[in-house]
C-alpha cells in the first residue's frame, strides 16, 4: 500500500512539474480584442499573388492559373477578367503594377503584358529567347517605362512601352527565391538556397552580395518604410536592420512564437504597426516596433497559408491593405 501511495505521489509530482515547465516557454501569443481585417470571398481556388490599384476604387489582382480579377469598389468585390493568352499554357501571373492608367503584368513562363487604358486592353510583349530566367517582378517607373526583374536576378528597363528592353545590371545574380524593389529603385534579392542575399542600389550596374544574419536560411526580405531592410529566416525568426543605411547590421532575432510556422511576409501599415504573415493562418501584429506581438483573430481562423501582406498608403485618407492567402483566400483592410 505504501509503495502504491509513493508511486501515485511521484506521478503527481511529474505531472505538476510538467505543467510548471510548460509555462516557461511561450508557444501562444495573446489574441487581439479586435481585427482591422475583413474576409473577402473570392470565387477561385487559385492563389492570389499580387495586386495594384489605378485609383482609390479601381484595381486588379493576379495569381496562379491565369487568375486576374478586377474591382471597382476598393476591393470589396472582385470580378473575373479574361486575358487573350494561349489556352494550352497555364500562366502564373506573379506581379502587377499601375501608375495612373498605365499598367504592367509579369508572369511565368515568359510573360509580360502592358496596358495604357486602365486594363481594358492588354498587349503581350515579346521578350525573345535570351532572357535570363523567368519574369518575377515588374514596376512602373513613368510614362511608357518599367523595370522588370527575373528569377535569375536580371533587371531590365524599358522607356518605350516594352518595345525595347535595356539591361540594368551587367550580370545576373543567379537563381532567387525572393526579390523586392524599394520606392527609390533599390532591389534586394534572396538566393535560391537562402544562404545569402544581394542588394542593387539606384544607379549601380552590379549586385552586391551579403552574408545572411545567422546560419538559418533566409525565407524572404524587403524594405522597411524608411528604406532599411527586414529579413525573415527559417525557424520563424524576424530580423530588422540595426544601423540605418547598414544592410549588414542586424538586431537580435525577434521570435514571437516558439516553434511557430515560418513567416512569409512582413509589412507596415499607415500607423507604423508591423504585420507578419505565414503558414497555417499565421497573422501577427506589433504596435511597438516588434517588442511585443498579438495574434490577429481574423487571420487566425483562416484555413490556409498567408503569402503576402500589401499596403497601399498613397491615398492618405483611404489607405488600402490586403492579405493574400492560398486557394483564393483574401483579407481586406477595414480599419
Amino acid at each position: 500500500m505504501k509503495r502504491l501511495l509513493s508511486s501515485l505521489i511521484n506521478v503527481c509530482l511529474v505531472v505538476s512539474l510538467g505543467f510548471v515547465l510548460s509555462g516557461c516557454v511561450t508557444t501562444r501569443l495573446p489574441i487581439a480584442s479586435s481585427s482591422p481585417w475583413a474576409e473577402i470571398q473570392l470565387e477561385t481556388e487559385a492563389n492570389p499573388l499580387d495586386l495594384s490599384f489605378i485609383d482609390a476604387e479601381h484595381g486588379f489582382l493576379v495569381g496562379t492559373n491565369r487568375l486576374i480579377l478586377e474591382t471597382t469598389d476598393a476591393g470589396k468585390t472582385w470580378e473575373e477578367r479574361k486575358l487573350e493568352l494561349p489556352e494550352g499554357e497555364n500562366f502564373r501571373l506573379i506581379s502587377i503594377d499601375f501608375e495612373g492608367e498605365e499598367g504592367w503584368i509579369a508572369g511565368q513562363p515568359g510573360l509580360v503584358l502592358h496596358t495604357s487604358d486602365s486594363g481594358s486592353n492588354w498587349t503581350r510583349l515579346l521578350l525573345g529567347d535570351q532572357l535570363p530566367g523567368d519574369p518575377f517582378l515588374i514596376a512602373s517607373i513613368g510614362a511608357d517605362s518599367a523595370e522588370l526583374a527575373t528569377t535569375a536576378g536580371a533587371v531590365y528597363r524599358t522607356t518605350d512601352a516594352g518595345a525595347n528592353w535595356e539591361a540594368r545590371v551587367n550580370d545576373a545574380e543567379g537563381g532567387v527565391r525572393d526579390l523586392r524593389r524599394g520606392p527609390d529603385g533599390s532591389f534586394v534579392s534572396v538566393s535560391s538556397l537562402g544562404n545569402f542575399f544581394a542588394t542593387l542600389d539606384p544607379g549601380e550596374n552590379a549586385w552586391a552580395p551579403h552574408q545572411r544574419a545567422s546560419s538559418k536560411r533566409v525565407q524572404s526580405m524587403g524594405f522597411q518604410p524608411g528604406g532599411d531592410l527586414w529579413m525573415l529566416s527559417q525557424g520563424a525568426e524576424i530580423r530588422l536592420n540595426d544601423q540605418p543605411g547598414d544592410v549588414e547590421s542586424w538586431r537580435k532575432p525577434i521570435i514571437p512564437i516558439t516553434n511557430g510556422y515560418n513567416y512569409l511576409d512582413l509589412a507596415w501599415d499607415s500607423q507604423g504597426f508591423i504585420w507578419a504573415a505565414g503558414g497555417n493562418g499565421t497573422l501577427l501584429v506589433s504596435n511597438d516596433g516588434g517588442d511585443t506581438w498579438e495574434v490577429d483573430p481574423v487571420g487566425d481562423i483562416q484555413p490556409t497559408n498567408l503569402l503576402r501582406v500589401i499596403f497601399d498608403n498613397r491615398t492618405e485618407n483611404q489607405p488600402k491593405g490586403f492579405v493574400l492567402g492560398e486557394r483564393g483566400h483574401l483579407l481586406r483592410w477595414a480599419g
